[in-house]
Order: C-alpha cells, then structure tokens, then sequence
C-alpha cells in the first residue's frame, strides 16, 4: 500500500481477530516476515502455483477451495475477511454480503486498485477520523441489497 496508517492497521486487527483471512500470495509475501502469519486468526493464502507453501497459513488455489477452508475454520459462523489483492477483490466482491472499506481523503499512485462497489451496494455506517499523520480517514460499512 502507498500510504502508512497505524489506526487502519489496528481496526483491521480488532475487526479480524478471531477470523479467517484470504490473501493472494503476493500479500502474503508484503507481510514482513515477522508479523507473518497474522496471529489470532486462519490465514489462507490464495496462488496458482502449484507447489507454493506459506509456512503458518493454509495455501489454496480457488476462491471457492478458500471458502470451504474458511468454513472449517470458523465454527461459530464468524466472517472470512478478504484482504487483497486487487484480484481476489475482484472474484469475492460478487458474492460477498458486506464490505468494510477503509477511505483516505488523498489520492494516491499504484498499480492495483479494489473493485468500485456497483449500485447494489449500499452504506451502512461510517466512523471518520483524523490520523495522528493529520490524514482524514474514515472506516465505512456497505451492504448487498439485491
């Protein structure tokens, strides 16, 4: 990611905690290696490759494999969090229910981006705030209405 925000970073982690999440590989590896796997919670890891191993996380190679693990993994009917990249976005935004989207009021340069919500989505809540960095940031909830 392009930007640097401590407090998107934490609401992450109370938000996630407890739960499984699907990452492509290529998340996995921008995780330093020490904070990799994320504690408290079923990390799986999506790649084609084949051979590929994550030591700490489970490795699938399908959306849907990853929804079966998740499944497994999180008995009490808790959430599979999606958490990039842009890809795995792409696949899991058409049959996801909510989406908790983190929103920086600053553009920034990349080479990836999350799929636009389409008119079917709709906000729930937002909580906005003002980074220690002065950054406004805002934690804003949707929900599939179809």
């Amino acid at each position: 990611m392009p930007w640097h925000l401590p407090e998107d970073l934490a609401h992450f982690k109370r938000t996630t905690l407890g739960c499984p999440v699907l990452m492509g590989r290529k998340t996995w590896e921008s995780i330093p290696a020490k904070f990799r796997p994320l504690p408290g919670r079923a990390n799986l890891v999506l790649t084609r490759q084949k051979d590929w191993l994550a030591e700490g996380a489970h490795v699938v190679h399908s959306l849907e494999e990853g929804l079966i693990l998740a499944l497994a993994h999180c008995p009490d009917d808790k959430d599979l969090w999606v958490m990039g990249g842009a890809e795995i976005y792409a696949q899991a935004v058409a049959i996801a229910d909510e989406a908790v989207v983190t929103e920086i009021e600053q553009a920034f340069e990349g080479d990836a981006y999350a799929p636009a919500l389409d008119a079917t989505w709709h906000e729930t809540s937002r909580e906005s705030h003002t980074a220690a960095s002065g950054l406004k940031f805002s934690f804003v909830t949707y929900q599939r209405t179809v």
